[in-house]
């Protein structure tokens, strides 16, 4: 029993490496996209979409850089929560 116990917190513990290991392309309404390195939970006032890491901005889109801390870009520049 203890051995499957086990097994099943190895594999969970696998599995949040592996969820939390993936990214996401966010964008704001005024063009701006960055790569977000977590799951975040945007604030309404943030007027962001969350796309795939795969995603592909458009033409009118441009790249800021990734942060490691929570927020989003707005006016170019970077708002924390």
């Amino acid at each position: 029993m203890k051995s499957v116990r086990t097994a099943v917190l190895a594999a969970a513990g696998i599995l949040s490496l592996t969820v939390s290991a993936s990214a996401a392309v966010v964008c704001n309404e005024e063009g701006d996209c960055w790569k977000a390195r977590k799951h975040l939970t945007y604030p309404p006032e943030a007027r962001v979409q969350i796309y795939g890491d795969d995603y592909a901005i458009g033409p009118n889109n441009r790249w800021r850089d990734a942060r490691d801390d929570s927020g989003y870009y707005r006016g170019g520049a970077w708002i924390g929560f």
